[in-house]
């Protein structure tokens, strides 16, 4: 079972007591230009920003601040395809091939550690469940060295989030449609591209593009006004500019206010491609809290859509296999769901997810609590970083 390599910090020598203080325990040090995070229980919500938009300094974080949410967007997408299952255009049991010609048959390498030219059939074809719960056959595996990775990342230009690098929708799945899968249909979790190819989806099957489908369906019924997959030259004074770590430890900037996100992408990415802020956030996960209902008394999702997305459909054996991204966790719909106590945090059932640019959202039906976690730090690699873990033991009550 994977061991997890957790150490709690402390301030001044004892236990964090408060959502600033753990934030700033790194801003302090410099290990993040700033912050913004949220815990609610119910209508408590505590909502603390630190730090600057950047390492420069020229302005704090604030309440409104725009992030790039990377992963967190996956959960959102699912919600969306949900939409498309309530309203009778499909079914979870669907070939997908119908909307998406370009996957209806596709090639599987024999083994995963073929050469991406030994192929065989897919059995069976990709059904809209296949994308859902991300076993569709496409996507990264724990081993990174397989022969049929490769190409996701030179041909899609799967990786830290590029906006304008990826080519546009037709033009990239007909260069997935060329690269041969890792595993039939059901048999392995792999990460991130089914995401992507549900993005595509919901845009075939509604006839709409897919960030029109989502302020149509999702942002404006929610009140969701910053959330994108663009920012607009009136709010750029709100956005962030975004950070990786170069090999000698150091900030590097990696993307400005008006730089990648500034204008709509060519393709727009289920997977990762969406902006927002903590409230706008909130606002979708409260909804999944309230199993589908609005706010303001209006119903989104029904119940059992959005328990559907909320329980974990993988095998302890898949489990495993995913567990470089996982982390002993199973995966619902657009996002992971704890399924055993394997850190401080966990609790049965909490669903959510995290972005490489440093983002998390989870939500933990059996408590009614939402955290969210918005920096502006490309995480290194799939484990996630110290000050997220930090503040999951927190918002635990650890």
């Amino acid at each position: 079972m994977w061991q997890s390599s957790f150490r709690p910090h402390t301030r001044e020598g004892g236990p964090m007591t408060n959502l600033h203080n753990v934030l700033s325990d790194h801003v302090d040090t410099e290990s993040l230009p700033g912050a913004v995070a949220l815990v609610a229980r119910g209508d408590q919500v505590d909502v603390q920003a630190v730090g600057h938009v950047d390492a420069e300094r020229t302005a704090p974080m604030a309440r409104d601040t725009i992030f790039r949410v990377a992963s967190i967007t996956k959960p959102v997408v699912a919600a969306a395809v949900m939409m498309l299952v309530e309203d009778g255009r499909i079914t979870l049991d669907d070939p997908v091939g119908t909307w998406l010609p370009e996957l209806a048959a596709p090639m599987v390498v024999r083994t995963p550690d073929s050469p991406v030219d030994d192929v065989v059939p897919a059995a069976r074809p990709i059904t809209v469940f296949d994308l859902l719960t991300s076993r569709a056959g496409y996507g990264f595996p724990s081993d990174f060295s397989l022969p049929a990775v490769e190409p996701l990342v030179r041909e899609l230009k799967q990786g830290p989030p590029q906006p304008q690098a990826v080519p546009p929708t037709d033009e990239w799945m007909a260069a997935l449609s060329r690269i041969p899968m890792l595993y039939q249909p059901g048999e392995a979790w792999l990460y991130n591209i089914c995401s992507d190819i549900q993005g595509v989806l919901i845009a075939r099957v509604s006839g709409s593009s897919l960030p029109d489908f989502l302020a149509e369906r999702l942002f404006e019924p929610l009140g969701m006004t910053d959330t994108a997959f663009a920012v607009p030259p009136a709010k750029l004074d709100r956005f962030t500019s975004y950070y990786r770590v170069d090999p000698m430890g150091a900030l590097e900037l990696a993307d400005t206010p008006d730089g990648e996100w500034s204008t709509p992408p060519a393709f727009p990415s289920g997977a990762g491609g969406l902006v927002s802020t903590a409230d706008d956030y909130h606002a979708f996960a409260r909804m999944l809290l309230g199993r589908g209902a609005t706010g303001s008394g209006g119903r989104l999702l029904s119940a059992g859509s959005v328990e559907r997305m909320t329980t974990n459909y993988l095998t302890p054996a898949q489990r495993k296999a995913g567990g470089l991204f996982l982390e002993g966790m199973g995966w619902g719909f657009g996002g992971a769901v704890d399924v055993e106590a394997v850190e401080p945090w966990s609790v049965p059932g909490r669903y959510g997810w995290v972005g490489g640019t440093g983002t998390a959202m989870h939500i933990t039906p059996s408590t009614g609590a939402v955290t969210i976690f918005l920096t502006q730090l490309q995480m290194s690699g799939p484990s996630f970083p110290e000050p997220m873990r930090d503040f999951w033991v927190y918002a635990a009550g650890v």
